[in-house]
């Protein structure tokens, strides 16, 4: 069948083939063939239904979405149109009025915004299951109420959308995660930025820029949940986009930040939505000529090890771990392999390694908002030698002399940060990870 329902007219061919018949079969018949294009009438109505339903969903106003028709993330839209969408609605504009990153539906408790990293209840009463199973169920059918009984969670993205009539309105991007406490429906709704934000306004140092120069290799950035790590993933695509020509890919569940091409060519793909997962989504994504691939997470032995292989390969491999520590980190990925296998993928790391930042978010001393603090790891001769043999535990001091490579502790970070007058002493002092490290600093300053 080809595009715009045609298909094509064929005849079969009985006898057994000689040469020029499989010639005439491979070349001459298709040629003639591709003459007889004949139209099916069937297939066009099909053709014609399908995109008048394409335009009917962009032109809908609120509505329990029908796209919701997917096993891990997908998205919706929401819009002033409808009554049933008005208590969520309103919290969503709520919390974007508030400058929330965070929004808990729980019952029990009234709505809980998290701003500038601190828990804040509404004012509003005590949400009951019933209220929230309302609120929720139009959002939550299909495919996506099916992985929620079963595996007791499921996350989509949501989209508010811009309305003519509110003009302080803009379109807002949210990441929804709905799943059972207590057997009954919460959700934890994350805001996602609507503007990909550079280095300088996150207020990293400037030299993490070198990180996605090379042509090949893998940078992680680490840290606990909510720490960042997608949005300063999101910084560094931003730095590819701005200064080079390059085909970016970028996998992620969902989709946070939403890139449009500059200098660089970017396709982005939702796990659930897209591709099954992000095994499968990273194998297809190797076939489609990268430059860059950006693994959202990277969750399991297949993730991870087609990762390493690319990273080898010719490609740069950006991505994100739940560690606390450059240590941490390499254990995680080495401990994901059988104990057969750990020694060569600690040689394969050791080669395939650019960099590993790893960072925590802060909330600043005056509670406007959240500053970040970094570690930097280069994957200098030393730092290499250190993981082939397994001296893990020398790596912070790979960190300490490699200053002069732009590399950082996360104290020297946290220091500047005190100095800056961005967060107290006493939040530094928590942070650190090596508090000796700290106070020396904090004296010699």
């Amino acid at each position: 069948m080809a595009d715009g329902g045609w298909q094509f007219e064929t005849t079969a061919i009985c006898h057994l083939p000689s040469i020029s018949d499989l010639w005439h079969a491979s070349f001459v018949e298709p040629l003639k063939m591709a003459k007889k294009l004949i139209p099916d009438p069937e297939l066009e109505q099909l053709v014609r239904e399908l995109n008048e339903t394409d335009d009917s969903v962009e032109r809908r106003s609120l509505r329990a979405p029908a796209g919701l028709d997917t096993s891990a993330a997908t998205s919706a839209s929401l819009s002033a149109g409808s009554a049933a969408a008005a208590p969520l609605e309103a919290l969503l504009i709520e919390m974007a009025q508030r400058g929330a990153s965070d929004l808990l539906i729980i019952a029990g408790v009234p709505p809980v915004f998290r701003v500038a990293g601190r828990l804040s209840q509404s004012t509003d009463a005590p949400l009951s299951a019933d209220e929230i199973q309302s609120l929720l169920g139009n959002l939550v059918g299909g495919k996506l109420r099916e992985r929620i009984d079963s595996e007791g969670a499921a996350d989509f993205s949501l989209r508010l959308a811009k309305t003519a009539t509110d003009d302080d309105r803009r379109a807002w991007r949210f990441r929804v995660n709905v799943h059972r406490q207590r057997g009954t429906i919460a959700a934890a709704i994350r805001a996602l930025p609507t503007e990909v934000p550079t280095l300088t306004q996150l207020r990293l140092p400037l030299t993490l820029a070198e990180l996605v120069k090379p042509r090949r290799g893998l940078v992680l950035v680490c840290g606990p949940t909510g720490s960042g790590k997608s949005t300063t993933l999101a910084a560094l695509v931003g730095e590819i986009n701005r200064n080079e020509a390059r085909h970016v890919i970028t996998i992620e569940d969902p989709i946070e930040y939403e890139h449009r091409n500059a200098k660089s060519i970017i396709e982005q793909i939702e796990v659930g939505r897209d591709a099954p997962s992000f095994a499968a989504a990273l194998r297809a994504s190797l076939r489609q000529d990268p430059d860059v691939i950006l693994v959202g997470e990277m969750r399991d032995l297949e993730t991870v090890a087609t990762a390493l292989t690319a990273a080898e390969t010719g490609h740069l491999i950006l991505s994100t771990l739940h560690t606390s520590d450059v240590a941490s980190a390499i254990h995680r990925i080495v401990d994901v392999f059988p104990s057969a296998q750990q020694t060569q993928i600690k040689q394969q790391l050791a080669l395939s390694l650019n960099a590993i930042v790893v960072q925590q978010l802060i909330p600043r001393s005056d509670g406007t908002a959240s500053v970040v603090a970094v570690e930097v790891l280069h994957a200098t001769y030393a730092v290499r030698n250190q993981i082939r043999n397994d001296k893990l535990q020398n790596l912070a001091q790979e960190i300490t002399l490699g200053k002069r490579q732009g590399m950082m502790t996360i104290e020297e970070s946290l220091v500047r940060l005190v100095q800056d007058g961005l967060i107290t002493l006493e939040e530094a002092r928590v942070r650190a990870s090596r508090p000796d490290e700290l106070e020396s600093l904090m004296r010699g300053r």
